[in-house]
């Protein structure tokens, strides 16, 4: 009885899991003889340059949301900062 690689098995994962059969960056097929390198549990890679191209894509992205979230709530403290003085000024009694 022949061994089965997990190449040979449909996927039992949800749909748009990647497969294990081509690369995730640059989509060079995995070949069963090659290693595979694995990012993020289930992101398989053709090298380890692929895969840190990767972690660098995903730091760049996660930078960018962040500072967007900085700007973005920066924006609303500054906007409550305003209301909260306005509201401070009583007008005095005539």
């Amino acid at each position: 009885m022949a061994a089965s690689f997990f190449f040979d098995a449909e996927p039992v994962c949800e749909p748009g899991a990647p497969a294990m059969d081509a690369c995730a960056l640059c989509a060079k097929r995995l070949g069963r003889d090659r290693d595979i390198f694995m990012y993020r549990g289930d992101t398989p890679f053709c090298s380890e340059h692929c895969r840190y191209e990767q972690m660098q894509l995903d730091a760049i992205r996660a930078r960018r949301t962040a500072a967007r979230g900085q700007t973005h709530f920066g924006a609303r403290a500054e906007s409550w900062r305003g209301r909260q003085q306005e509201s401070a000024k009583v007008p005095a009694a005539s």
